[in-house]
Parts: structure tokens; sequence; C-alpha cells
């Protein structure tokens, strides 16, 4: 199967725009350059039109907080203990919530999809693409961090429990409580092994922790605040491993202090109401004070926060703060796929990359551009 877009203005995001033809041969782009032409494939006239990759959305929670269906029946939080690592977002990802069509006509064609944020350690995230009806065939990553949290969330949960943790320093004893218990676990896994013993005390939770101190999936830890962001670098190297902050409102009162430990930030959402106290100094303008430290910076909608179709109204309204539409562009694009060390796969238009691509009508920043065609591994999905 070969499908052809031609006269297409092309956004690569890795190189300079211009106008010309994207060659897909199934699933992956197989030449990019002007005046292409290939025996047997389907042209597809793109002149006047805009190709773009296809956005991408590091933190969200579509298919496990659905529309339409009411708070009673959401199935995003696991809200009877601090610690529900073992719990996986693909058992309650439902891939008939409304809202994945509306995310694909945002231009949205990946997502990692992440627990909420009621307890400390919340539980299994994973990355699909909105490409099928069956969540397993939508899986390019099924274990892809774990979530945890601090902050206001837990507290507010569990004190009204009357139950640890209902502050910030009993959120993070949890946390550093469970690692420990990871650490003897895997003392006893490797006692076994070296002893040439079976090990038959298999535990789901302890099993996560490990790979998280392998250093084989991140933690993915939301944190407003910028004392909980310092918590949760600090918690990361005290058991080293690998982080990424998740919303980091105020994560631009400590830029340089990111970029120099290399942390990624997730950053969002920033359209709408400041609700809880820990949001009273969220600004546009992180983002273009992030951009300039240089930490690497992906733009969440927290969808059903902000829905994924207002992808790009959320990136738009940043302009009036100073950030430009080439950074705002690789945070939707590049800069998560990065994030989810998928950069060789997806985030912008190379050869031998997947053929994720958008057809927009206009130049996306455009506030009358829509997304008029979709494609995901170069079929057509919308």
């Amino acid at each position: 199967m070969k499908k052809l877009f031609k006269k297409a203005t092309i956004i690569p995001i890795t190189s300079e725009n211009f106008v010309g033809d994207v060659l897909v041969e199934n699933d992956k782009i197989v030449e990019i350059g002007r005046s292409l032409s290939s025996d047997g494939a389907e042209i597809i006239d793109l002149e006047g039109k805009y190709l773009l990759p296809g956005f991408i959305d590091a933190h969200s929670h579509i298919g496990i907080f659905e529309e339409g269906v009411g708070g009673d029946y959401q199935d995003g939080n696991e809200m009877i203990d601090p610690n529900t690592a073992q719990v996986r977002v693909l058992d309650a990802f439902n891939p008939d919530d409304v809202a994945i069509k509306r995310a694909l006509f945002g231009g949205v064609t990946t997502a990692m999809v992440v627990p909420g944020s009621a307890n400390p350690i919340g539980g299994q995230g994973l990355i699909l693409k909105f490409k099928s009806s069956i969540p397993d065939e939508m899986v390019i990553r099924e274990l892809a961090g774990l979530k945890m949290a601090l902050g206001e969330n837990p507290k507010r949960v569990y004190s009204a429990k009357n139950k640890m943790p209902a502050t910030r320093l009993g959120t993070a004893a949890v946390i550093r409580e469970y690692f420990y218990k990871v650490k003897d676990y895997m003392s006893e896994k490797k006692k076994a092994k070296d002893e040439g013993k079976e090990f038959t005390k298999v535990d789901m939770k302890m099993e996560i922790g490990e790979k998280v101190l392998k250093k084989e999936i991140p933690a993915r830890i939301h944190a407003h605040r910028k004392d909980d962001i310092l918590t949760a670098v600090r918690l990361s190297k005290e058991f080293d491993f690998d982080l990424v902050i998740e919303h980091g409102t105020e994560g631009y009162k400590i830029a340089e202090f990111l970029k120099e430990n290399n942390v990624p930030v997730v950053v969002g959402p920033l359209l709408g109401f400041r609700t809880k106290l820990e949001l009273k100094d969220k600004t546009y303008e992180a983002i273009p004070i992030l951009n300039k430290a240089g930490v690497t910076t992906a733009l969440m909608c927290d969808h059903p926060v902000i829905h994924l179709e207002d992808t790009i109204i959320q990136a738009g309204n940043a302009l009036r703060y100073g950030a430009t539409e080439e950074n705002l562009l690789k945070m939707l694009t590049i800069n998560p796929a990065k994030i989810l060390k998928l950069e060789d796969k997806i985030g912008s238009i190379e050869k031998g990359k997947d053929a994720d691509l958008v057809v927009w009508s206009g130049y996306p920043f455009e506030y009358k551009s829509v997304v008029e065609q979709v494609y995901i591994e170069g079929n057509k999905v919308y």
C-alpha cells in the first residue's frame, strides 16, 4: 500500500517548512521531497493544505475518565489504598469513549493515558494510538510508567478517610517506604537466584517498583507546586530512578534547577480556572521560561480537564505570553515523543518514522483552521 501526499505545505517539526510531497508505504514514511512520483501510489492532492505529524499528549485520562457517563462511573482512580501500583490503565480503558473521535479532530494521534492522582502511588500508564476499536491493538507500549502523586490530591482523599497520608510529609513517606520495600524485595529475589532457588513470593506492587528502580520505566510524578516538584526530584535522587514531572505548574520558578538535573516536564493544563491552592500561580508564561532554560517540555491537556480536541487552542493562547509557534509545535510533537522515548518512531515527519499524518485546512494557529484528514501508520482514521 502506497500513498503519495502531494503539494502540501509540510511542517516537519525537526527541519524547515516547505511545499512538497510525502511518500508513505504501508505504515512508514519512505520519502520526503518535491515533485515525488511513485508507480501504483494513491495520490492525495493537498495543494493549499498543511501537513503535520500527529500531536502527542504525554499525560491524558481519555478512555478512563469518560465523557457522558457521570462522575460515579469513572474508572481512573482506585481510591482505597495509597499504594495501587498493581493496577493497569489497559484494564479500564474504554475505546468507545466519544472523546477519542474528537481528539482526532484536534489532530491528536497518540496519548499516554495514566491513572488519576488520588493516590501517592496510582498505577501503571500506557501509550496508545487512536487507530482501532480494540484497546490491545491501540497500545504501542503497555507499561510506560508508574503514575505517582504529591500535593493536595492525596492529602484530600486520605485525610477524609482519617488515613495516612493527610499531609505532604505523609505522602512523601508513603512513597519512600514503598521503594525501601521494593529494594528489600529485589534483594530477596537476587538471593534466591544466587542460591539456585525458585522465587515464589511474587508481589505485583513490588514487581512494578522494581522496574522503576531498574530504570525500565520512569516514575511519572504529579507535582504542581515548587516544593512538591523539589520533593519529587529529591526522591528520584535518593532511589536513583528516572523522573518525569506531571503538570509542573510552578516549574518555571525553578527552571534552571530542572535543566541542571535533566528533569523533563509535561506542563499543563494552563487554560481554565484555578481550582485549588496549588494552582494560584499558574501562568502561560511558564512555557517561554521553561523553553528558554532548555528544559525538555511538553504541553498536556490533562483530558478531560481540557478536551484533546482543543489542544491547538490551549497552545495558541500561549502565544500571548511570549511562547513561539516553533516551540509550541515541538511541545505537541517531538518533545513529548522524546519524553516517552519514542522519538525514533513519532513526533515529526521524517523518513523511516510512522506515517502518523494530519491534514489541516490551513495553518494550525489560525483559529478557523480545522483538521480534515488523519492518518495513523498510513491508514486513514478520520
